[in-house]
């Protein structure tokens, strides 16, 4: 139980690490927090920035996710509880990287909205699914600018790809608990996404033709 525990804070203080914020701080010498939506998430670094940084920090929120996962899927250790279920494991010690990077302990508990960050779960758990999802949210984003409803509809696309690659390939078996885990993921972004909810609802939410990009002076 300690074991895991131990496994649950440092995978907690990786997600933490406020990628947007450093970045923002060190690079621009403001907060990113103070422009545009408000949130520290890579969409309004982008906003606020432009693509090169709003790119790295996408890139590292990945990585905060797949290292703890994928770390705990190569543990090894039949001490440690749920060590003999990799799914369980990998799941826990992800979800808590999700869990650091929304809620930072660096920033206030006010962190990002997850996407990145459990996309990179999900390239540790189940890599086949990524670029169905990621096909849904291009295509979302292409059709309607909104990038909150593009990762909300890919989050929702992820059980039903985990379903459809299962029926298509027989060899393919995908554990109860990474099927709980993929029906569970649709309500934690939807939940992080309830303001742009109902900005939507408004007519408010930003659109990505919209987004102002600053040049770094």
């Amino acid at each position: 139980m300690i074991e895991l525990l131990i496994l649950i804070l440092i995978a907690y203080v990786v997600g933490s690490t406020p990628t947007s914020i450093i970045v923002s701080k060190l690079v621009f010498k403001t907060d990113v927090r103070e422009h545009g939506s408000g949130n520290a998430g890579a969409t309004n670094v982008f906003r606020t920035f432009g693509w090169k940084p709003a790119l790295f920090v996408t890139l590292v929120d990945v990585f905060k996710g797949w290292l703890p996962a994928y770390v705990a899927g190569n543990l090894n250790s039949d001490s440690i509880l749920f060590g003999n279920n990799p799914d369980a494991l990998m799941i826990i010690a992800g979800f808590a990287a999700v869990l650091g990077h929304t809620y930072t302990v660096f920033a206030g508990f006010k962190g990002g909205k997850g996407v990145g960050t459990l996309g990179g779960v999900l390239i540790a758990l189940f890599p086949l699914a990524l670029p169905i999802c990621l096909l849904v949210f291009i295509l979302t984003l292409i059709a309607t600018g909104i990038v909150s409803l593009g990762s909300m509809l890919a989050a929702t696309a992820l059980p039903v790809t985990l379903f459809i690659i299962e029926g298509l390939n027989s060899g393919v078996q995908i554990s109860l608990t990474l099927r709980v885990f993929a029906l569970l993921i649709p309500v934690f972004i939807i939940f992080t996404h309830r303001s742009n909810i109902k900005r939507m609802l408004d007519g408010t939410e930003n659109r990505f033709e919209k987004a102002r990009i600053f040049k770094k002076k």
